[in-house]
């Protein structure tokens, strides 16, 4: 079961700085679900995913958007 993050009602970077924080404190493998209303939430999800390197298993838009994520090993 995945750890949940609500970052509904947060604008950016809010929600990018507080997945970033939560992703930290998990074991590699371990999942996470952010639930966010922010427009700029997709595209700031993407981009933080291709910098650090951690997986985006699925991803669901809409007024609120929900991401499912999994923390990469670290190198």
């Amino acid at each position: 079961m995945p750890t949940e993050l609500d970052c509904k009602g947060l604008r950016c970077p809010l929600p990018i700085v507080r997945l970033g924080a939560a992703m930290r404190k998990l074991d590699a493998g371990a999942q996470l679900l952010v639930e966010a209303t922010d427009p700029a939430f997709q595209p700031d999800l993407y981009a933080w995913a291709r910098k650090t390197q951690h997986k985006i298993l699925s991803f669901e838009g809409g007024p609120v958007q929900r991401a499912l994520l999994e923390k990469s090993p670290t190198p």
